[in-house]
């Protein structure tokens, strides 16, 4: 309408002038003559005349040359329309999409989303969340089929889309399957936090500590858990490798190489020394750590770290039952250290002094540990009444245990 009020008020103003200009030359007794002569043919005219007729000759030609424009156009503006709708036609089927998955619609989420996926200005959002609805109501190969054709309809979506992949195959179990998955998704982007923390939950469940091991450094790099986080990762990490070391049998000089590894904040981590010191013991090589047990014993009085010293092979049982002895100046009514004072003696072959300190471990708390070596030394030295009695009653006691835990519960 402005256009329209605009062109025939140029058009209004243009004849006015021409006709005071007109009028301006009739004072003078001269009006103008215009004569055009094309071949054979004249056209003799006034001034104003021509001048009038040019004018609107400009117009009408201005409005055809406007006209034939718009009419060129017409069906690019139709074919951008078109689109226009389609796109606020698959946005809105995008949040409708959105709201049916989000309600458990599963069925029309999915058919909704597919729909309008290819007129959409984010493709990617409408496959990928058509691919979780179809997994959610168990269309597997509907879902493999969406993840592909988000995968070429966006161009660059490599990691969205095995982020995605990778996290369905989780919700299912199906941990081997995200494991390949993720390990793509790594080669492409290797610092990517996202595909380093599923990668952490899938050896986490199939129980591979070693490669969670290899990641520690990208966590620490990437930002991929908080301080904190990764800290107590390391401990658990660290503490299950020894663990596994001492399952599996290992030489005592992988269980060494292992712990020189162990960051130093680790290793002075309640119960990770335990650990280690009961890996050596259990790969024959306790009197190699034994110094170190009894330096950690006489900086803390730690109650595993007691048992462990008392099941070393030392090179030295006499010197290991002289250090156990100093600790009893100082721990005299504590049960465990004179139970193990009773086990050493054992190996020393001090038989009244073993008697000595495991019944009076006994004495001050009974124990099924100490009944069982008392019971076994008795059996050894041909006192089978006396070790019957002592296995009777570490039986009765053991199932005391049972019963109270069980009442517990």
């Amino acid at each position: 309408m402005k256009n329209i009020l605009f062109f025939l008020g140029t058009l209004a103003l243009a004849l006015g002038c021409a006709f005071v200009l007109q009028k301006w030359m009739v004072q003078y007794g001269d009006p103008g003559y215009v004569l055009i002569g094309v071949g054979h043919w004249a056209l003799e005219t006034s001034l104003i005349v021509f001048a009038v007729g040019l004018i609107i000759s400009f117009f009408i030609f201005y409005v055809l040359f406007r006209l034939l424009g718009w009419l060129i156009r017409l069906p690019g503006k139709l074919k951008m329309r078109g689109k226009s709708v389609k796109f606020n036609r698959s946005q809105d089927a995008l949040i409708s999409g959105l709201v049916d998955s989000a309600e458990g619609n599963w069925e029309r989420a999915e058919k909704t989303l597919i729909k309008h996926a290819s007129n959409s200005g984010a493709p990617l959002i409408h496959y990928l969340t058509a691919a979780r609805a179809a997994h959610s109501r168990g269309a597997m190969d509907k879902r493999d089929e969406y993840l592909q054709r988000a995968t070429k309809d966006a161009p660059g979506s490599e990691v969205a889309v095995g982020l995605t992949q990778a996290e369905l195959h989780l919700s299912q179990k199906q941990f081997d399957q995200a494991l390949e998955t993720l390990t793509k998704l790594h080669s492409i982007d290797s610092s990517h936090a996202s595909v380093l923390k599923m990668m952490h939950q899938t050896y986490q469940q199939l129980g591979d500590w070693k490669a969670i091991h290899a990641l520690l450094p990208a966590f620490h790099e990437n930002k991929v858990f908080m301080e904190a986080e990764v800290k107590l990762l390391e401990v658990e990490t660290y503490s299950v490798l020894l663990k596994e070391a001492a399952e599996q049998h290992a030489d005592a000089r992988e269980i060494q190489d292992l712990w020189q590894s162990v960051p130093e904040h680790v290793k002075t981590m309640s119960g990770v020394p335990s650990i280690y010191y009961a890996a050596m013991i259990e790969a024959g090589a306790g009197a190699k750590i034994e110094k170190d047990l009894v330096k950690s014993l006489n900086n803390k009085w730690d109650m595993t770290q007691l048992v462990l010293f008392g099941s070393v092979q030392s090179i030295d049982f006499r010197g290991q039952l002289e250090m156990a002895e100093k600790w009893l100046l100082q721990h005299g009514n504590d049960p465990i250290l004179l139970r193990v004072l009773g086990k050493i003696s054992i190996k020393c072959e001090f038989a009244e002094k073993a008697k000595k300190y495991l019944a009076k471990s006994i004495g001050v708390e009974p124990t099924v540990e100490a009944y069982r070596i008392l019971g076994n030394f008795l059996a050894e030295e041909g006192d089978q009444e006396r070790a019957s009695e002592c296995y009777k009653l570490g039986l009765e006691l053991a199932s005391t245990q049972v019963i109270n835990q069980a009442n517990a519960l």
